[in-house]
């Protein structure tokens, strides 16, 4: 099994994830390319000690733009989980 620290890199905190989080206790990851949605579950469950009921993955395209120079580059793809937990689980974050 790969290590925990190999598939979850961030928690994602912004208004929309912290709203998910209050009302239906769904958590946003970034993860690492590689990761699966089974992957990603035995992450959560091993890290935060919960019960993962269902994972989404979103993988985001980066989008074009300018550097300093003129030149045309692109932003980095990235790679988000929403995870659901069993009802009454809870992640205590810290900020």
């Amino acid at each position: 099994m790969i290590s925990a620290d190999k598939i979850l890199k961030t928690i994602r905190m912004t208004e929309k994830s912290n709203k998910l989080s209050s009302n239906y206790g769904q958590y946003t990851f970034e993860v690492f390319p590689h990761a699966t949605k089974y992957t990603v579950r035995e992450a959560v469950e091993q890290t935060f000690k919960v019960t993962v009921t269902r994972v989404n993955i979103m993988n985001r395209k980066g989008k074009p733009k300018k550097s300093r120079q003129g030149r045309p580059i692109t932003t980095s793809d990235s790679k988000r989980a929403i995870v659901t937990l069993k009802q009454g689980d809870k992640i205590e974050l810290t900020a």
